[in-house]
């Protein structure tokens, strides 16, 4: 399969299920995605996020080697939203490297207290970065107070993964 070819061909769950069926547990296929994902053009970045965090989310050991990579593409200015949402949602699903947990937080609070940012993109910052604050306690407080902070003006949607994580943070104290 040229993986560019079929993300290009059509943008939809079922070929999305297709590429990451394609690309399963192999390193080398993956690799592949993620190229297409850093290469561009716009629209194949775009649509190749949604696979890439589809492939993230069964095999998480898969995107170690690229994540630099990765975080690199989602924090460039002027990225689309779909994109760096895909990237954030993927982060939830690994054991973030300790060289990169320091970076990671610091984009997923950008994201978390940016009321511009789209829900979903906040809604899994707020997942990534309560799986940090497991090894990372300091980054509890601060989590609690942004969510606090946030809640009173939240959508549905914020709000029942907020009362997830604050749930989630008492249990850690």
């Amino acid at each position: 399969m040229n993986v560019v070819r079929e993300i290009l061909r059509e943008h939809s769950k079922a070929n999305t299920d297709k590429i990451v069926a394609f690309v399963g547990n192999d390193p080398g296929r993956f690799k592949e995605l993620v190229l297409a994902f850093l290469a561009g053009p716009y629209r194949v970045t775009q649509r190749a996020s949604w696979p890439l965090s589809n492939c993230v989310e069964q095999y998480p050991n898969l995107v170690r080697p690229h994540l630099n990579a990765i975080l690199k593409a989602a924090q460039t200015q002027g990225m689309h939203d779909a994109v760096k949402r895909s990237v954030i949602r993927l982060l939830q699903f690994i054991d973030i490297p300790s060289a990169y947990q320091g970076r990671v937080a610091a984009f997923c609070f950008d994201c978390l207290a940016d009321p511009k940012e789209p829900i979903a993109a906040r809604v899994f910052s707020m997942t990534v970065i309560s799986n940090l604050a497991h090894s990372l306690p300091d980054l509890q407080r601060e989590l609690r107070l942004i969510i606090e902070d946030q809640l009173p003006y939240a959508s549905p949607a914020f709000r029942s993964r907020a009362k997830l994580v604050l749930n989630g943070l008492k249990r850690l104290q």
